[in-house]
């Protein structure tokens, strides 16, 4: 009943053949596993959220101008540093800083505060200053250095190595308090008590007598570097090892690694308005909020250098971070999910389409500098404009835009000329780029035997292409070949999606005349993508001769398998050409390969890379959509719900999202919307190095062959994301280059047409 064979007994004998294989299939897959959707919420009311930017802000090019040690917001908005040159003031609406104290008196600066009168106290290394009503005054009676200073009302305190002085109504006085010298942070509680944090322990201080707090029921460590008070008027004290929180002089909660602190070198600790706990650490910024949650600000993404060493916020709640390195404006904004649609896709026209419509990453000259910004190609220019073609098809199937529909199309039209640029009938290139262009990835290049044994003794499946790059017939581009399997994934995942969602009829024609030109060459060639060298390229390997019957492709076979399965029930149905049909049935009944994709939610873990669950995400639609028979059918909705359940921390919004396109459950609801809220603004692909922290291990899990992390780093402390990427790498991103929104726009605008975002 399965294969359209010319005799009975032909068709008796493939009929038995894929019963067997079915049954063989279907019991190896777990039972048809219920995906369970998230409860709440379902849909999301798309509601103003709080979006994070930042801002980064260099005293200068000098070294010692930008390592600050102290940082504070006066009443007037003006942010004043102390650094390890002086003190230097920016006023609320320049870049531009200006140092304050100059000539013989500049020198290594330790603190600045701001008197709730309004005057600013500068702590330097020749002494105490106070800048009042627009001038700079030093104040007598006390002796430098000044390395802290706190204030509360008119009662201020400036301290260090040699002494405590207290000031009321301007007047300094040096107290009797035999503390250790190396003082670090002060702070006065809201019965007058002066709580000075040392290399010692803790000290609290009032009216001559001190107590000491050292010993470890009473700090992780005795090295105190930071005080300050929190919600419910609790001390926190930032230690060696972490935050000990105390009340009523008894230690009640210790803060370490295992509860959310990167580093066990915490530096400073400020409370924001609302009550959220800001902890500065050597690995960047971690806010505690009164319901127990947490977040990580790191890497250049947020901070001009990890080491976090005061915090202070502006009147509009707005953190303004000192580092090791400069100041980072961490800057609260508010806006919708649409809203955030129209600042990413603002972007991606302005800068990241290229002729003849390409959407791609941008190339930075200066790493990290958008002004430096080039046009740039990738590999993957193809499979990536395919999901920017699959974004636009989303957003006309959501809204009837005819711009949406206009642009798909270009996409389309894009994906074509990749086909026809190459001259043959039915090969297309990875990319194109004009002829002009003197720098592109891979260059053309030549390989010494010995290079060629090197790596053939690495991989023998290996082939050496020395030109990559050819010139079109016109004379106008350059084209790339030795296309591989995830491009054509990417390919026939954006003709799926135009052709379900937005092509006309007359598009759909066209549609279905590159299908058949491309899977007839594939047909012609035995599943293979042949090159015009006339060989097959590095990965697009389809054919039952490598994949069943070569050894060293065995770890392509399940995805590869699929993979063709897919192209050819997709070329199938929406041509109707029996042709296609044919070998869909002949592969699976002859060559097996329905029993070798039953094994693509099972792989070796030598052979498992997080890259295939994206491609296999790309091909279920067309394959559960279009199948009609309801034993395959069912085999195909169980191997998804298998792969589903494998991805279980929702952390891939794109298959997510398309297994609810496909089935009709909405899973992963709140991780996609999280996502979507939590992502940054800025595309900058930042380094971003999660080895440095100590709140989470190192594992080599999901995937073996990877250095990963033991948590899943959300949005904002992930390098810019590409679906295909691992989530949970360790070490990500590369700040040279800037990545196109598609990441974001494509699961938005597919997440309205679902009905999941209600605009």
């Amino acid at each position: 009943m399965f294969s359209p064979a010319s005799s009975k007994r032909s068709l008796l004998f493939s009929a038995f053949a894929l019963l067997s294989t079915l049954l063989l299939t279907v019991a190896s897959c777990q039972q048809k596993a219920e995906v369970p959707a998230v409860s709440v919420p379902e849909n999301y009311q798309d509601v103003p959220f709080v979006q994070e930017t930042h801002e980064a802000f260099y005293i200068s090019d000098k070294e010692d101008d930008n390592e600050i040690r102290s940082i504070a917001v006066d009443h007037s908005s003006n942010v004043w540093v102390a650094t390890a040159a002086g003190v230097f003031r920016k006023d609320e609406n320049t870049r531009d800083w200006e140092e304050v104290i100059t000539g013989e008196d500049r020198g290594p600066a330790y603190s600045v505060v701001v008197n709730p009168n309004g005057d600013v106290l500068l702590g330097t290394w020749n002494g105490l200053y106070r800048f009042s009503a627009g001038t700079l005054a030093k104040e007598e009676g006390v002796n430098p250095p000044v390395s802290v200073i706190c204030a509360d009302g008119e009662e201020n305190y400036a301290l260090g190595p040699h002494g405590i002085w207290h000031s009321v109504n301007q007047k300094w006085e040096l107290q009797p308090y035999a503390i250790a010298r190396s003082v670090r942070d002060a702070m006065v509680d809201t019965d007058g008590n002066l709580w000075v944090g040392t290399d010692a322990g803790l000290y609290k201080c009032k009216e001559g007598k001190t107590e000491l707090f050292q010993n470890t029921d009473e700090l992780i460590s005795c090295y105190v570097k930071a005080v300050s008070f929190g919600p419910e008027n609790k001390l926190w004290a930032g230690v060696m090892g972490g935050v000990s929180i105390r009340e009523n002089n008894l230690l009640v909660k210790n803060l370490q690694p295992a509860n959310g602190i990167p580093s066990i070198f915490v530096n400073s600790i400020e409370q924001a308005p609302g009550g959220v706990m800001w902890v500065g650490t050597d690995v960047g910024v971690v806010r505690f909020s009164p319901d127990g949650s947490h977040s990580l600000r790191f890497s250049k993404r947020w901070l001009t250098h990890d080491k976090v060493t005061d915090i202070a916020f502006d009147g509009n709640g707005n953190a303004w971070i000192a580092t090791a390195n400069g100041v980072s404006l961490i800057k609260k904004i508010e806006m919708t999910l649409a809203e955030k649609e129209r600042n990413f896709y603002t972007q991606m026209m302005r800068k990241h389409m290229r002729e003849p419509w390409i959407c791609a990453p941008l190339r930075l000259e200066v790493p990290g500098d958008t002004s430096t910004w080039r046009h740039s190609d990738d590999d993957n220019d193809g499979e990536y404009t395919g999901g920017y073609l699959a974004m636009e098809s989303f957003r006309y199937a959501a809204t009837g835009d005819p711009d949406a529909k206009m642009k798909a199309r270009k996409a389309f039209d894009f994906l074509v000329k990749l086909q026809t640029i190459t001259g043959t009938d039915g090969f297309f290139a990875r990319t194109i780029v004009p002829v002009d262009w003197q720098q592109v990835h891979d260059p053309n290049r030549t390989y010494t035997e010995r290079q060629i044994a090197d790596a053939q003794v690495a991989d023998p499946r290996y082939k050496p292409v020395e030109e990559r790059w050819r010139k079109s017939a016109d004379g106008k581009w350059l084209w790339k070949g030795d296309t591989s399997s995830d491009e054509m994934d990417g390919h026939m995942m954006a003709y799926f999606y135009f052709y379900e969602l937005a092509a006309d009829d007359e598009e759909k024609q066209l549609v279905r005349n590159h299908v058949s030109k491309i899977m007839d060459y594939l047909v012609k060639h035995n599943y293979n993508f042949i090159d015009i060298d006339g060989k097959h390229t590095r990965w697009a390997v389809w054919s039952p001769e490598q994949l069943n019957r070569d050894p060293d492709w065995s770890s392509e076979r399940s995805l590869n398998s699929f993979e063709l399965l897919a192209y050819l029930k997709f070329a199938a149905h929406i041509t109707g050409n029996e042709k296609y049909e044919t070998e869909y049935r002949r592969l699976i009944n002859e060559e097996g390969y329905l029993d070798n994709a039953s094994r693509l939610n099972r792989k070796n873990p030598a052979w498992q890379i997080y890259f295939d669950l994206t491609m296999e995400g790309y091909l279920f639609p067309m394959l559960i959509k279009y199948e009609t028979d309801p034993e395959l059918k069912s085999f195909y909705e169980n191997l998804m719900d298998e792969w589903m359940e494998k991805q279980t921390e929702g952390e891939n919004l794109y298959n997510n999202l398309v297994y609810t396109f496909v089935t009709g459950k909405k899973t992963n609801v709140q991780q996609t919307i999280d996502f979507l809220k939590d992502a940054p603004l800025d595309l900058v692909d930042w380094h971003i190095d999660h080895t440095l922290r100590e709140d989470v291990q190192v594992v080599r899990k999901p995937i073996l062959e990877e250095v990963q992390i033991s948590e899943l780093p959300p949005a904002s402390i992930r390098a810019t994301v590409r679906w295909d990427k691992n989530p949970w790498a360790a070490v990500q991103g590369n700040p040279a280059q800037v990545r196109e929104p598609v990441f974001w726009l494509w699961p938005y605008w597919e997440a309205r047409y679902l009905g999941i975002i209600e605009d």
